[in-house]
């Protein structure tokens, strides 16, 4: 459903210019998805007019009841029936709002992807970063001992699928009403919004707890709202567009990096990292100067201590060269001579 501003010529692209812009500014995005994301892969919602909720379930049963833990619990045999025929397409592909998600993952500016969906698509689109906050269909496990089956072995058996192992009634590995979510997950995603400087929200009217209130543990007001029907968030957002979400992310979202590549982060990390090597060139090149002048002194000092000699031996000849007999100087010898005989008498000694 489109607003009326979204009817003006020109409000959607001059709307998808804005979120282009956001885009390019951010660095650490955050997307809240819910079944929106999936309805253009073929898969229905659960509360638009041609939702799951409005359809005929086939059974005496409302769908919203039949997807429930007492219902799975107490009449299994047609949750099966009801589960299998409406909320298992294995046939079903990636559209184009999954794949700029992963574009934009790869780009480094998506850090999370929080789904409310349970099929799988976004991994399949190649996302590495996707949190399920309940769960997947393709996942499935034996209640009684734990035994893992995938999404082909439930649709292969008739009826409620059992364990080839212990024979126990297998479930599908999702959040049922009734049930809680795991708290894992819900932490990684409030964790991963509080950090984003940019939060995307498509696919969801914003109905669903706790995923509704996601929103509320940003630290700004930097929240993009892409959705047909409106949310109870669309005039507080930053900004709002009332469109397919497929067409509208696949035109924001560059097709490959940015040749300016380049982030305000990069931008500071590469600056950070010159810094720190002129700064390292600075200390090693104050070592080589502290290392040179204390040689310098060093070889200084050296002549210094050698000239002390010198002046005694100046100081002996003194005597010698004042007129005086050279009885001196036979004295000088004899002690010279005795002087070297000394060491043969201590070797004899020994």
């Amino acid at each position: 459903m489109e607003t009326r501003l979204d009817r003006y010529e020109g409000a959607k692209e001059n709307k998808i210019n804005q979120l282009r812009m956001l885009i390019e500014e951010s660095d650490n995005i955050v997307f809240l998805g819910g079944a929106g994301v999936s309805t253009e892969s073929g898969i229905p919602d659960f509360r638009s007019g041609e939702g799951i909720y409005n359809q005929e379930s086939g059974l005496k049963y409302r769908p919203v009841d039949i997807i429930s833990h007492t219902f799975f619990m107490e009449h299994p045999e047609e949750f099966y029936d009801f589960y299998k025929r409406k909320l298992l397409y294995p046939n079903a592909k990636p559209n184009k709002a999954h794949k700029a998600l992963v574009r934009l993952e790869k780009q480094g500016k998506l850090k999370a992807t929080i789904t409310q969906n349970i099929d799988n698509l976004h991994q399949e689109a190649g996302s590495k970063t996707t949190i399920e906050l309940h769960g997947s269909v393709f996942r499935n496990y034996c209640m009684e001992c734990g035994k893992k089956f995938t999404m082909e072995y439930i649709i292969e058996h008739e009826g409620v699928p059992h364990c080839d192992k212990c024979g126990g009634m297998i479930r599908p590995d999702i959040v049922l009403y009734e049930e809680n979510l795991e708290h894992e997950n819900v932490d990684g995603a409030i964790k991963a919004i509080k950090k984003a400087d940019l939060l995307i929200i498509g696919g969801t009217s914003l109905t669903v707890y706790p995923a509704a209130t996601f929103a509320q543990f940003l630290k700004h007001d930097k929240v993009v709202i892409i959705n047909k029907s409106s949310t109870y968030l669309d005039l507080q957002a930053l900004l709002t567009i009332h469109d397919s979400i497929g067409e509208v992310l696949d035109s924001a979202i560059p097709k490959t990096v940015p040749a300016k590549s380049s982030s305000k982060k990069t931008a500071a990390k590469k600056a950070a990292a010159t810094k720190k090597t002129t700064a390292t060139k600075k200390t090693t090149t104050a070592k080589k100067t502290a290392t040179s002048k204390k040689a310098t002194a060093s070889k200084r000092a050296a002549p210094a201590k050698k000239a002390e000699p010198a002046k005694k031996v100046a100081a002996a000849k003194k005597p010698s060269t004042s007129g005086k007999t050279s009885a001196p100087k036979k004295d000088t010898a004899v002690k010279k001579s005795s002087a070297k005989k000394k060491p043969t008498s201590k070797k004899s000694k020994e």
